[in-house]
């Protein structure tokens, strides 16, 4: 297969050019719920799919990207793609592709569409991979429902360098007509979305204005023109996990007849599991690594707003014990805005190279940003953590969903 010459090239001419000669199977899904936004698209999809099928629905979805195996981001009528789907899946769409240039990501969405369209199936979550106006999955012309989660800066290169840029490459999921539930966004990102939705008229479901979620205790309390609803509090752990569940809530709620009941959407909202999302790991080679006392824990975020979320979450939740980083980034992040406000929370920083990936920050050139010391792998790190600071403690592995993922992989 030849790949195109750039890794990530935003245009739809050549997706569109594979999907005709595949049959167009993009146009003949179940109802699409299609997602976009920088943070929390992934743990607002799993609230969602986990509602809908504890509703007994069938639910396709596709996110990325994915921590250990690819086949993670496909999920057919509720199970994970098969390997031997996939491969077929992917051949098809390869000798349909006759050779020309085509992305990663844009030949995979083609194999993921032609998998929903021939396994029957309730509805469709479908996450976009980069930005929204250009991106491979925004082929869905008349989605059922389009949903924005929190816009921060991210992959400024691709998308622009300014928070109503980036906005305004999310909001070209919009389409005319289809409603869109809105998070409570920045004034800037929410200016550049809502400008996009009255041009194409596009009705928008706006948290703080439409709906409003918040935690009492051990509920969530819901509130839109339909009254109040109480919802238990997210098993994902985090306070940034409440706005997400409350995104879910107000999305879910309303997909028409596909509507979960609240006790279906309660259950989804306790049963959800995302990966890497401040996930603690009580097993495995790190973990044994670590005093009987000690906590290991790991998140996937890599942007300024991520490390805005983890910082108060150690401030909130963490105060007990002292909390120490280990951390690797890529180079195209910024590292130093991620670290900025996670510095006053912790007590130590190490900083390590992403095995295998090209592209990482070296452990050195992390380390003088973070203001930290370098480290040959997060073994090392977190021997030194233990060595050299009294119990009982937490270290958090973050930076990186590429890092958690060689973290998952070789902490089983």
């Amino acid at each position: 297969m030849q790949l195109h010459p750039k890794l990530i090239d935003l245009s739809l001419g050549r997706v569109e050019t594979l999907m005709a000669r595949l049959g167009n199977p993009e146009r003949q899904l179940p109802p699409v719920v299609h997602v976009a936004g920088t943070n929390g698209k992934g743990s607002t999809l799993a609230v969602m799919r986990a509602g809908l099928e504890a509703a007994g629905k069938r639910v396709h979805v596709y996110t990325s990207p994915h921590l250990v195996r690819f086949h993670e981001r496909i999920r057919v009528a509720g199970e994970l793609i098969s390997e031997a789907e996939l491969t077929a899946l992917l051949e098809e769409c390869e000798e349909a592709n006759r050779g020309e240039p085509i992305t990663f990501f844009e030949i995979t969405t083609a194999a993921a569409f032609l998998a929903f369209q021939r396994t029957p199936a309730d509805i469709v979550l479908l996450e976009t991979g980069l930005g929204g106006r250009l991106d491979a999955t925004n082929l869905i012309d008349k989605p059922r429902l389009t949903v924005i989660t929190p816009v921060s800066l991210d992959h400024q290169q691709f998308l622009g360098d300014t928070l109503g840029q980036v906005a305004a490459e999310k909001a070209g999921i919009l389409k005319p007509g289809v409603p869109c539930v809105l998070a409570r966004q920045p004034a800037e990102a929410r200016e550049a979305i809502a400008g996009r939705a009255a041009e194409i008229r596009a009705p928008l479901i706006e948290q703080g204005r439409d709906w409003h979620i918040a935690q009492h205790g051990t509920n969530l309390v819901f509130d839109d023109a339909r009254g109040r609803k109480l919802f238990p509090a997210p098993s994902l752990a985090g306070p940034h996990q409440v706005e997400n569940a409350g995104l879910a809530i107000a999305a879910l709620m309303r997909l028409g007849e596909l509507s979960p009941k609240p006790a279906a959407i309660a259950d989804g909202i306790l049963g959800a599991a995302w990966p890497a999302r401040l996930q603690r790991l009580t097993q495995g080679p790190l973990f044994d690594l670590l005093p009987g006392d000690w906590e290991l824990w790991l998140d996937g975020g890599h942007n300024p707003a991520a490390g805005q979320i983890l910082a108060i979450h150690a401030a909130s939740a963490w105060r007990g014990m002292p909390l120490h980083l280990v951390t690797g980034m890529m180079n195209s992040k910024a590292a130093g805005d991620f670290l900025a406000p996670l510095k006053d929370r912790a007590e130590s920083i190490a900083a390590v190279a992403i095995p295998g990936e090209a592209n990482s920050f070296s452990a050195a050139d992390l380390a003088h940003i973070a203001g930290g010391r370098a480290e040959a792998s997060v073994a090392d790190a977190i021997r030194h953590i233990v060595a050299s600071h009294p119990g009982p403690a937490r270290v958090l592995i973050c930076g990186s969903l590429y890092l958690a993922g060689t973290i998952l992989a070789d902490n089983q």
